[in-house]
């Protein structure tokens, strides 16, 4: 059975991506919904793609980019893609560092993230005394820790409580060629995690009272933490939550942003949240080029593996047509994926099947270009990151 995304791409040969428009557009105005008039900042690793930020960034709820690596936000600078560009994790890039340095208009637009004195010990040897002034953030680790030795969250940021935020706060101020601007807390193991994975009721019921209960503690410490940075310095904003959280995160206090982008792709990890439902707006198509067996046929290539875990979940699944899933003992291969079920047997080579990937972002690191379909048609063919020659790692 064809499908809108096959009328639309009859004239290309697999493998390739598409973003289904209708459903980026609607992931966009539900994130927007979801975060009760906070404004957003666009994390750039789920998306890697200029002409898909800029369509978010011209939607009314959106502000600034959260990018992952400094090359990355001098590149989205120069394109003047937008004015305010935040580093969010911490760059020992010298290169970078001295370009960011000797560019009056970059330094005016990036903020860099840290959590240490060794930060900013690599900034000043890398720019040596008397550097021009860098924009920092200070991130602050909002993991839960219930019992001592229990770490629930990502290994993030050093800085835990409101005394170290407010030590490393005065630290940057007191030194030259720093100003800090702002405050970042991302609480991955509410944003991140799924709180009604499919078909692990219990695992689900655990997720969601530690959720509740890391939320709770987090509120009391980021306020405090807030507080004692803004004793020494002037904040710009204070940025929290992500595509998972975006509703609890805007109702504390002390953020005054709030930060998403894998909700505007919907990939197969964030199927397992109850509050909301991204519509899956990324795919990939794969040809079919062997029938080894009734129920069975292979596909060309599909090896696209989300990072992390090295878990089931973390592998693409198939999409269109229905009925379709992975072998358990192959999975998807770099050369070949094998798909079962019913579905398979009215497969022939050269019929493709759709996928989706695990991950927002990295299906763009496969492609260098993305399909934009609407209504069976593809109104722009666009490059991603890597068709436009950029590999931030």
């Amino acid at each position: 059975m064809r499908t809108s995304f096959d009328t639309a791409t009859k004239g290309f040969d697999p493998p390739f991506a598409v973003v289904d428009l209708d459903a980026f557009d609607h992931n966009a105005d539900d994130l927007v919904r979801r975060a009760g008039g906070r404004p957003i900042r666009v994390a750039s690793k789920s998306v890697r793609v200029r002409a898909l930020l800029e369509r978010v960034l011209a939607r009314p709820g959106y502000e600034g980019v959260m990018c992952y690596s400094l090359a990355e936000a001098l590149w989205l600078s120069d394109e003047d893609l937008c004015d305010d560009l935040l580093v969010a994790y911490p760059t020992v890039d010298v290169e970078a560092l001295r370009r960011l340095a000797a560019d009056d208009r970059a330094r005016a637009r990036v903020s860099v993230v840290v959590d240490s004195v060794e930060h900013l010990d690599v900034v000043r040897a890398a720019l040596g005394a008397g550097h021009p002034e860098i924009r920092v953030c200070l991130e602050l680790d909002v993991s839960w820790r219930p019992l001592p030795g229990l770490h629930v969250g990502p290994r993030r940021s050093p800085v835990h409580t409101a005394r170290d935020a407010g030590g490393l706060a005065r630290e940057i101020v007191r030194r030259k060629g720093f100003r800090l601007v702002g405050v970042m807390a991302y609480e991955g193991q509410v944003a991140g995690l799924g709180d009604r994975p499919p078909g692990k009721p219990v695992r689900g019921a655990v997720l969601r009272w530690m959720q509740r209960r890391s939320v709770d503690e987090l509120v009391e410490r980021r306020s405090a933490a807030v507080r004692a940075v803004r004793l020494v310095a002037d904040l710009e904003f204070v940025n929290g939550g992500g595509t998972g959280s975006l509703e609890v995160t805007a109702a504390d206090p002390a953020v005054t942003e709030l930060a998403a982008g894998s909700g505007l792709i919907g990939p197969t990890l964030f199927d397992g949240y109850r509050g909301f439902r991204p519509r899956p707006a990324a795919l990939f198509a794969l040809p079919v080029v062997r029938r080894p067996a009734a129920g069975v046929a292979t596909l060309f290539a599909g090896g696209y593996v989300a990072s992390g875990t090295a878990t089931a979940d973390r592998q693409p699944t198939p999409y269109l047509p229905v009925g379709l899933k992975l072998l358990p003992l192959e999975g998807a291969g770099e050369v070949q994926t094998p798909v079962v079920g019913r579905a398979a047997d009215s497969l022939r080579p050269g019929d493709r099947v759709w996928l989706r990937h695990a991950k927002a972002g990295e299906l763009a690191e496969r492609f260098t270009h993305y399909h934009l379909v609407r209504g069976g048609v593809v109104e722009r063919t666009v490059p991603t990151y890597r068709g436009e020659g950029r590999c931030f790692g």
